[in-house]
């Protein structure tokens, strides 16, 4: 067609989102197929957020409320921020984008670890800037390397906290180091789409730092414990500042109507966010044992999916699992050849996962034994 585009858009390699379910049974033929590739909420949705979304469907026809007042007022005072400090965003996502598009320029640099959630390199590739992958240590961030890694084309660094994939998470001691070891100009980017699953004390928030000299963002969203993944909403915490230069490349109306009320009915939906993090605690303890008893290593994780070392090409196990209706996660886009990451669902899901990883593991130990 003739069509010009920049080389760094021509090699782009889109986001390979999970396969949904409905995809799955129309491929393969089957029915009451389970997923667990994509962190989703084991329990489903809110029903607070779900009777929300029915008062809402008369009103169709009108835009959405482009600054999100209400939404913005709920969680300024949950959080204890002004609400200028908060940006809304079709999920965190966006904001990834919109962090990525207004403060980074061609051939600049934003660095962040490896592996990590593939968002961040697209988006920077995706703008012309250059990501700068750090090898993580141990599974966690090497905040050390990082460091020493950050130059003068630096302008912003990604932290997932936990960690996408392996579930670490960042103490409140390495992070000062970190903030310590960087110029302040440098945007620090903690990305807490899964911190309602960490339990772990010295766990950092960005919250703490949101009126220090360095710029702090915190990324959070409505997907994964208050199971809206479907109606796509998150939303960032950050200096004001900050969240005018964004609000200024933000899209008007980018957080549907259904989306804004479904979220702050989910806010208030205290017992269904209890419930999810019992539900993930368990499963995962449940999930653990049982994948000790096959001999499997596992990492253990402060969010609500982890890491398997299954031993064999993940894409293999991946492809196999889905003929028993169960998806699962192969690690390979992310240099992890020889690993599957699961999400936890209820207890009969998380025991049809075990029971069809033993046929599969099986079935490639005999495959091995033929060779």
């Amino acid at each position: 067609m003739g069509i010009r585009v920049p080389d760094y858009i021509a090699t782009l390699k889109p986001y390979p989102p999970g396969k949904p379910l409905e995809e799955l049974e129309r491929e393969y033929g089957i029915k009451n197929s389970i997923k667990l590739a994509s962190n989703e909420n084991p329990l489903g949705t809110s029903p607070l957020a779900i009777e929300a979304i029915r008062s809402q469907l008369k009103n169709l026809r009108r835009y959405p409320d482009g600054n999100g007042y209400y939404l913005k007022q709920r969680l300024s005072q949950q959080l204890g921020v002004k609400e200028s400090c908060i940006v809304l965003g079709n999920g965190s996502n966006e904001i990834i984008d919109l962090i990525i598009r207004t403060f980074v320029q061609p051939r600049e640099e934003v660095l962040m670890s490896e592996p990590t959630f593939l968002v961040y390199p697209l988006m920077t590739q995706a703008v012309g800037a250059r990501a700068v992958k750090v090898p993580q240590k141990s599974f966690a961030h090497d905040l050390k390397a990082m460091a020493e890694l950050v130059t003068a084309n630096t302008r912003v660094v990604f932290l997932d906290n936990p960690n996408n994939p392996s579930g670490t998470v960042i103490s409140r001691k390495d992070f000062e180091y970190f903030r310590s070891e960087i110029p302040q100009e440098v945007i620090i980017v903690l990305d807490e789409a899964y911190i309602e699953f960490t339990d772990v004390e010295q766990t950092v928030t960005g919250l703490e730092y949101l009126n220090d000299p360095s710029p702090v963002i915190s990324l959070r969203t409505f997907s994964k414990a208050y199971g809206l993944a479907g109606l796509r909403v998150g939303y960032g915490i950050m200096p004001a500042e900050v969240a005018d230069y964004l609000n200024r490349t933000r899209q008007p109306f980018n957080v549907n109507s259904l989306a804004q009320v479904a979220a702050l009915a989910a806010l208030d939906d205290k017992e269904f966010l209890l419930e999810t993090q019992k539900v993930v605690r368990e499963g995962l303890a449940f999930l653990y044992a049982e994948l000790d008893k096959l001999k499997l290593r596992t990492h253990a994780t402060q969010a609500n999916f982890f890491l398997i070392e299954v031993g064999y090409d993940g894409r293999k196990v991946y492809e196999a699992m889905l003929r028993r209706g169960v998806i699962v996660r192969a690690m390979n886009a992310y240099g992890l050849d020889k690993h599957i990451r699961i999400s936890v669902g209820r207890p009969e899901e998380n025991q049809r996962f075990v029971e069809s990883l033993k046929e599969v593991l099986a079935e490639l130990e005999s495959a091995d034994d033929i060779v």
